[in-house]
């Protein structure tokens, strides 16, 4: 990304905006850039009749948004502070490098109506989490038993399937078996319990936004859990090693 998040505008739509993102985006909406704009991460120019325009460096700090978002979990406080140092000349503090383009198209199918069904949600054979995961047949199996990876109803995985068996594959060359984590799995359903206690009514709104809104505060939440979780197991480990 350029320093050019201000560049002069130019004269692209909101829904011109949306078809560009969609390809690598796939569960991008209206809502989802409008909110994105309420929440300062981009400024589109106005019409005189006060149609959003969109800028090429619009349309690109969309996609480092996004891909923060996607690829790394970062809270949207994070990703406009490293947006804000991009304004003022500097590199962003974190690289975001994209997923394997296998995992990216392979998203569900959306129905005539328009209204995309699981949107955004990868969803991955067997044999294709053992090939992006890196683990073996063996490993994955125990992975299942402990459940710590679980398919949907459909039978596929998602990307999370995916990160969860990675980080379980670098685990186990370090000792650490699947039954080893089942603590995490446990400590990982209390934390999302408590969490839902906070999107559930958002989630439960009835107006247009609502999903949009539930969607962003899982996203944020779920970062700010992660950052959380590392610093206090770092604590742990300086004092169970003395300092």
């Amino acid at each position: 990304m350029t320093a050019a998040g201000r560049a002069p505008r130019g004269g692209a739509s909101i829904g011109a905006v949306l078809d560009a993102l969609r390809p690598d985006f796939p569960d991008v909406t209206i809502s989802k850039i409008r909110f994105l704009e309420s929440e300062g991460l981009v400024t589109p120019g106005r019409t005189p009749a006060g149609y959003r325009q969109f800028s090429a460096a619009d349309l690109e700090r969309l996609r480092f948004v996004l891909t923060a978002q996607r690829d790394h979990y970062l809270p949207l406080k994070v990703i406009k502070d490293q947006l804000d140092a991009v304004d003022r000349g500097l590199e962003p503090a974190t690289p975001l490098p994209r997923l394997p383009r296998s995992l990216t198209v392979a998203v569900a199918a959306e129905p005539s109506s328009g209204t995309p069904v699981g949107a955004g949600t990868v969803r991955v054979t067997r044999e294709e989490l053992l090939a992006e995961s890196g683990v073996d047949d063996e490993l994955l199996t125990a992975l299942l038993t402990h459940g710590l990876v679980r398919p949907g109803e459909a039978g596929f995985f998602d990307l999370d399937a995916v990160v969860t068996a990675r980080a379980a594959g670098a685990l186990a060359e370090f000792g650490v078996e699947p039954r080893h984590l089942r603590a995490f799995r446990a400590s990982a359903d209390r934390e999302a319990g408590l969490l839902a206690q906070i999107v559930g009514p958002v989630a439960r709104q009835r107006d247009a936004g609502a999903h949009a809104r539930s969607q962003e505060l899982v996203r944020e939440l779920s970062g700010l859990s992660v950052q959380l979780h590392s610093a206090l197991v770092r604590t742990a480990l300086r004092d169970a090693l003395g300092g």
